[in-house]
């Protein structure tokens, strides 16, 4: 039988509601713990600042 890993991260996709996911999360056997949403930037050659362009979401899922 497979071992599964104690705590697992879940990103949610593009095309991906947030209730997709923790029904994907719930089906691999994990609870979520805690949601962290990452900044995501990109650099534009005329500037020297980097530019906010979106955000990442993120589970931590426990095994249950």
């Amino acid at each position: 039988m497979e071992k599964k890993a104690k705590k697992k991260k879940f990103e949610v996709h593009e095309n991906e509601s947030l209730s997709d996911c923790l029904k994907r999360m719930d089906e691999e056997g994990y609870l979520p713990v805690r949601r962290r949403e990452e900044p995501i930037f990109k650099e534009t050659k005329g500037s020297k600042e980097p530019e906010l362009c979106g955000r990442k979401i993120v589970f931590d899922g426990k095994l249950k």
